[in-house]
């Protein structure tokens, strides 16, 4: 019964993605930004698909019911500040300069080496940030339907490569606003089913109000603030929300939709880290064998209940999966290659063909990842933990500050990326988990440690930044928000292409 439903729900989604893809039509530009053309309901959707993860949703629960509600609950709730501070500061802007991909944005305000800087970082980051989804699904597929862990991941990945090959965004889009409809009744479902049957038990000193979590070290408030921070700040690089922004068909829909989609990621996340607090209550003093979600589904919860909670999860799994592989690969072959929109000697788009070829290696390098280190949660701050240290300060000195220049971008990337791998590899831990991507034994660094070289390796990145620009000569800057010229994006019939007057 359960593998009906959740096959069922999985086979409605891919539907979904296949039947929009004509819109595509062979062109570059609907493939990657859905022809600029999306309006507020998409736009939000996908804003929010990419924020409620299964990193936000699986791996909350587990942090909350290990750490207490700000060990979890700092997951979505540093997402939504990330989009209320790209709401307010940078989505307006980023809409008008009619970009493909966030890292066409380093090469016109530093040059060609930051470009290819820049993007090999993002493409690392997020190939751990896909692996953190995929996870999700191994865990997921192995408990309830039987498989391996292994092949649960490969599903997962084949189900989103069916449709995301061949709708590009606006498969994204569009299935994007189905997964976050089936997400948010699952989860008001799951919380109203575990308030009425058990009631929201928190254990003493794990509660929202209980900040002894964001003031106390022995309570973990490094790694929860250096949880926030990492998503706050460092998420507002990332290659999937800023390819949403991009999408969107005015640039004020790309502010409305992160501020819409900042709400929605805290009407899901929140909730699930209050039902993780109530788990004690629920499984009994031998608490749970594996995912704390899970446990409470097979063990407690009544079967359509589990069917609506687990759709919800290979959705939100797939969502973010989807505008992971579509962002990471146009990255790869627009930025790192250099493969611009024209038609290619088969007479396809050679940008369209190229981002369709790099989808597979972009996806093998995530499965590795989800087989080396099986955690949720923690994959998603490690990645962007990677970005806040490495790229966030040439981004916000970029838009705001007249003397950013390249080889200021240069000393922050390189000054923060070697601070926070060493200081990674010389930390046993991981926010939490045992350090088993790369840790050098040493008497110099403990666990109690984890967390600040988050704070130390962004500040870094940011004085190097500073410095550097500082140092040099003030030179003339290019009008960073002009349109690049270039052909116009066509006109794409439905919700997503309502026409709009264009903001001056």
């Amino acid at each position: 019964m359960i593998l009906l439903g959740v096959g069922l729900s999985v086979l409605a989604i891919v539907a979904v993605g296949l039947s929009v893809a004509r819109k595509v039509d062979g062109d570059a530009t609907n493939f990657l930004v859905a022809g600029r053309s999306l309006a507020l309901p998409l736009s939000a959707a996908g804003l929010m698909g990419q924020a409620v993860d299964t990193n936000a949703t699986l791996g909350n629960t587990d942090l909350s019911a290990a750490g207490g509600f700000w060990a979890g609950a700092s997951l979505p709730i540093g997402l939504a500040i990330c989009l209320v501070l790209t709401g307010l500061f940078f989505a307006k802007r980023m809409n008008r300069m009619k970009l493909l991909t966030i890292g066409d944005f380093y090469r016109r305000r530093y040059g060609r080496g930051v470009e290819i800087a820049a993007s090999l970082m993002m493409i690392f980051s997020f190939c751990i940030l896909l692996a953190g989804n995929l996870v999700a699904g191994g865990y997921l597929f192995e408990q309830f339907l039987g498989t391996s862990y292994t092949l649960g991941v490969l599903l997962i990945v084949l189900v989103v490569l069916v449709y995301t090959a061949t709708g590009g965004m606006f498969s994204d889009a569009y299935t994007a606003f189905a997964q976050m409809v089936i997400t948010v009744c699952a989860t008001l479902g799951l919380f109203v089913w575990v308030a009425v049957r058990y009631g929201i038990s928190v254990p003493e000193g794990m509660g929202p109000f209980d900040l002894g979590q964001l003031g106390d070290t022995a309570q973990g408030a490094p790694l929860n603030w250096a949880t926030l921070f990492a998503l706050g700040v460092g998420d507002i690089v990332a290659i999937d929300f800023m390819q949403r922004i991009f999408s969107a068909r005015s640039p004020q829909v790309a502010q409305r939709a992160c501020f819409v989609g900042a709400l929605g990621t805290l009407v899901v996340g929140v909730p699930f880290s209050l039902v993780a607090l109530s788990g004690g209550a629920i499984l009994g003093p031998d608490g749970a064998d594996g995912p704390v979600l899970f446990a409470i589904l097979e063990q407690a919860a009544p079967t359509g209940l589990t069917i609506l909670v687990l759709a919800g999860i290979v959705a939100a799994s797939c969502s973010t999966a989807n505008g992971a592989i579509l962002g990471t690969s146009a990255v790869t072959a627009h930025n790192v290659f250099g493969v611009q929109i024209g038609e290619h000697q088969s007479g396809r788009d050679q940008l369209l063909r190229a981002t369709r070829i790099t989808l597979l290696p972009v996806v093998g390098i995530a499965v590795l990842f989800a087989l080396k280190v099986p955690e949720t949660g923690i994959l998603l701050t490690l990645a962007f933990d990677v970005m806040l240290a490495a790229l966030t300060a040439p981004f916000i000195f970029g838009h705001y500050w007249r003397r950013s220049c390249a080889p200021a971008a240069v000393a922050a990337i390189a000054v923060g990326t070697t601070v926070r791998l060493v200081l990674f590899v010389l930390t046993p831990t991981m926010y939490g988990a045992p350090n088993t991507l790369w840790h050098i034994s040493n008497d110099l660094v403990g666990a109690d440690f984890d967390g600040w070289g988050t704070f130390l390796a962004a500040g870094a990145s940011f004085g190097a930044f500073a410095v550097v620009a500082l140092a040099r000569r003030p030179r003339p800057v290019p009008d960073m928000f002009a349109v690049e010229e270039g052909p116009e994006p066509s006109g794409v019939a439905g919700i997503a292409s309502q026409p709009h007057p264009q903001e001056t």
